[in-house]
């Protein structure tokens, strides 16, 4: 399989769908260039697979709920599973990364990996993403690279050489959060489950007329809740990434259904006006929504 080009196969929930790997290897490497003059970014999403990334060039803002970091050449940064990340060029990056199931590691899932180990790392509230490695000489970054040039190469034993990195990975990674695996973080946790469940609703309602109190009730909570939740998680209001969300869906159609009117498109994307929607448009994409589409068909 070698080493993928990065893309995304997100469903209505921004879960990813596409297969990380193969039932037999579940791993999967990717590189890509991200570049903030052409407005591209990695887009909210999660999966239930832990993931490493590693700057080899640039730089990137790399984000979770609540927490953002920028990384820089020779860094590497690990997500656990099921946690809801973003990330941003500033203002260009080349980005690898290992996406990677915990059974991987711990095999069997009756193992002592599994059991004393793995899974109570990735069920660690407390660990959504943190910084390994700084600079080329750190030893995660060393392992990394190690792990990343045996699948790109895929010599004969290389998934041996692709474990035993990875294993080592979340060696370091259990024993920086061995002492967090027994403490409770309800409101951590909390707020996790609350973000998710209003980011859900307004992926499946984005084309409909919602208000803050529509996104709030989602999760059962208040407007005044809702608003410090999205400010403690992901930093923007609910308007904002609802606002947000339409633009990036508008592109979208404007690209996959090159026949439907600006008009058309901003309808369905929850516009009332289409001037209001290329207005927005090309505050978020520094041109107007015609314009972007002629882009794409050169």
């Amino acid at each position: 399989m070698g080493i993928q080009t990065c893309g995304l196969n997100l469903n209505h929930k921004k879960k990813e769908m596409r297969p990380h790997g193969t039932s037999l290897f579940p791993c999967a490497g990717y590189c890509g260039h991200y570049s903030e003059e052409a407005k591209q970014t990695i887009p909210w999403h999660w999966h239930k697979e832990l993931e490493i990334v590693y700057v080899r060039a640039g730089a990137l803002i790399w984000q979770v709920p609540g927490q953002s970091w920028r990384l820089e050449p020779g860094d590497c940064l690990a997500v656990n599973s099921n946690v809801l990340h973003c990330a941003a060029p500033a203002p260009e990056c080349e980005l690898h990364s290992l996406v990677f199931d915990p059974s991987l590691v711990f095999g069997s899932g009756e193992s002592v990996f599994a059991g004393t180990y793995i899974r109570p790392l990735i069920s660690e509230t407390s660990f959504d993403g943190v910084l390994l490695g700084q600079g080329e000489q750190a030893k995660e970054t060393e392992l990394f690279r190690t792990a990343f040039e045996a699948l790109a190469d895929e010599k004969f034993g290389y998934e041996f050489t692709v474990r035993e990195c990875l294993s080592k990975i979340c060696l370091v990674l259990c024993r920086r959060f061995q002492h967090e695996v027994a403490k409770e973080q309800t409101g951590a946790d909390q707020d996790q489950v609350r973000i998710r469940e209003m980011l859900d609703y307004i992926h499946c309602h984005y084309r409909d007329e919602i208000s803050l109190e529509d996104i709030a009730g989602a999760a059962d909570i208040g407007t005044r809740e809702c608003l410090r939740c999205f400010r403690r998680m992901i930093r923007i209001s609910p308007i904002q990434y609802l606002l947000r969300y339409r633009i990036m869906q508008g592109a979208e159609l404007l690209v996959r259904e090159p026949l439907w009117s600006v008009s058309e498109i901003a309808a369905r994307c929850g516009f009332d006006s289409p001037s209001y929607f290329s207005q927005m448009f090309r505050r978020f994409y520094s041109c107007t929504p015609r314009d972007y589409r002629r882009a794409d068909e050169k």
